[in-house]
């Protein structure tokens, strides 16, 4: 059986623990705590594994997670790397969405395989992860070996793994920061909008949420361009300017920066007329 040693079992390294468990496939070695009280709710939700209180404690293990926060993963590998308790050929990775596994390389030098593995899912609680946590798309990044037991580890409890290009990691955060944040603050400022117009905060949810939601739906099953509507791909500037007559200069600024980028992903549905007027239009300040 496959043995997992857990640095940091917070709410994703616990999660991720508990998966390898019920698999059946992974034992968990060591789980390293601030504190023993911390180490009692962890490993009785992991339901194994041994108390760690500092790196020595580390029995020997074929893979090491370290779930700490980004800003500690650097640190932590320069410690387990002085420590020397990690094996040539062991697999060490990191869960981190924005960070490369070349920030684990000092223990790279000393013969370990070093990955990084993140699971585009909200670990927010633990007991509910485990149970919905299938099918989660899991990104892997690092070198080869590394990869190829990740891709297997990803699988045997529930994700679904895929690779992402060498270097590509900060592009991978970058569109997952966008798709997720910016659409929160777009329906924000939307929701703004509508109460500008004077509808009621209940209906107001209904109309922008319900329209994202379908919208949503519609580029699951077309594409962006094709469920692309509206006065931009219709080339009506006209209307343009006057949405943007009315918005307070707070939200102007982004709807002109998505307005251009819509006019380039209306792409030949646009005239050579209709996008320069468009882009005229979008890039004009307003009159102060």
């Amino acid at each position: 059986m496959i043995t997992l040693n857990v640095i940091g079992p917070g709410r994703l390294g616990q999660s991720v623990a508990r998966l390898a468990v019920d698999s059946g496939l992974y034992q968990i070695g060591g789980v390293l705590v601030r504190s023993a009280s911390s180490a009692a709710k962890a490993l009785d939700f992991i339901g194994a594994g041994q108390v760690c209180l500092q790196l020595t404690d580390f029995p020997a293990a074929d893979l090491w997670l370290l779930a700490v926060p980004d800003s500690s993963i650097s640190e932590v590998a320069q410690q387990l790397a002085t420590a020397k308790v990690v094996k040539p050929g062991d697999v060490v990775f990191h869960a981190s969405g924005a960070l490369e596994a070349k920030i684990l390389a000092p223990l790279q030098v000393q013969g370990a395989h070093i990955a990084s593995l993140h699971p585009a899912f909200s670990f927010a609680d633990p007991a509910r992860a485990v149970v919905t946590f299938a099918g989660t798309p899991c990104a892997i990044e690092g070198d080869v070996a590394a990869c190829d037991v990740l891709q297997q580890f990803a699988l045997d409890i529930g994700g679904v793994p895929f690779a992402l290009a060498e270097g590509g990691k900060v592009a991978y955060h970058a569109a997952l920061s966008m798709a997720a944040n910016y659409l929160v603050t777009l329906a924000d400022l939307s929701l703004q909008t509508a109460n500008q117009a004077g509808i009621a905060p209940e209906t107001a949810n209904r109309l922008v949420l319900g329209l994202m939601q379908q919208t949503l739906s519609n580029v699951q099953v077309l594409s962006p361009a094709s469920a692309l509507t509206g006065p931009i791909v219709r080339g009506d500037a006209a209307t343009v300017a006057q949405h943007l007559s009315v918005l307070p200069e707070s939200h102007q600024a982004a709807y002109r920066a998505m307005g251009e980028a819509t006019v380039a992903l209306a792409g030949e549905r646009l005239s050579e007329i209709q996008r320069t007027s468009l882009m005229t239009t979008l890039q004009v300040s307003s009159p102060i």
